[in-house]
């Protein structure tokens, strides 16, 4: 009997243990992590204020709710250059590519708060309203999932790199309930 109990202890605790895991972070409500890269978040009034964390020397960045691939996302990305932080609010224009927003016909939503590059970790914090007037940004439901895009690129300050690590992310922004998506 007791050697099931602790099977079933062990397996539960396997089961709860995969590569994405929720923590509470300490000015956000929820963060996930994956490999090298991690995105806390809290909801706060209409706004949702975000931080990017990742091992690298170049951006990071977060897409929000693409309708295949990139296409249709709501880009934000940054990185740190000799203390400045910089932000970029793009478009996924096709599957594969992005581009500013205010190129495509809609308005840059983002403001930056701060950013870090320091012991081969960059990390950039923003916010960006949860249901934004520009045409390209869509609405951010709280309490449903939000696929969430993350990347971030190595060896350079540049929004011209390619990304060298991405993942993709159910999250539920009300709730931090995550999972791996396809």
């Amino acid at each position: 009997m007791m050697k099931s109990v602790i099977k079933a202890i062990i397996g539960i605790g396997l089961m709860l243990c995969g590569t994405v895991t929720t923590l509470q972070a300490g000015q956000y409500d929820y963060e996930v992590k994956d490999k090298k890269i991690s995105f806390a978040w809290k909801v706060d009034g209409d706004k949702l204020a975000v931080k990017l964390a990742a091992e690298t020397d170049g951006w990071v960045g977060i897409g929000f709710n693409p309708s295949k691939d990139m296409k249709d996302a709501n880009f934000i990305l940054g990185y740190v250059k000799n203390g400045e932080t910089k932000v970029i609010d793009e478009f996924g224009d096709s599957e594969s590519a992005h581009a500013p927003d205010d190129k495509l016909g809609g308005t840059t939503d983002v403001t930056l708060v701060g950013g870090t590059e320091a012991g081969g970790m960059t990390t950039v914090e923003f916010t960006i309203p949860l249901k934004s007037a520009d045409k390209n940004d869509g609405t951010l439901n709280v309490n449903g999932d939000t696929v969430i895009l993350l990347a971030y690129s190595s060896g350079r300050d540049s929004f011209k790199t390619k990304h060298t690590y991405r993942t993709v992310l159910k999250v539920n922004l009300g709730t931090g309930a995550s999972q791996k998506a396809n």
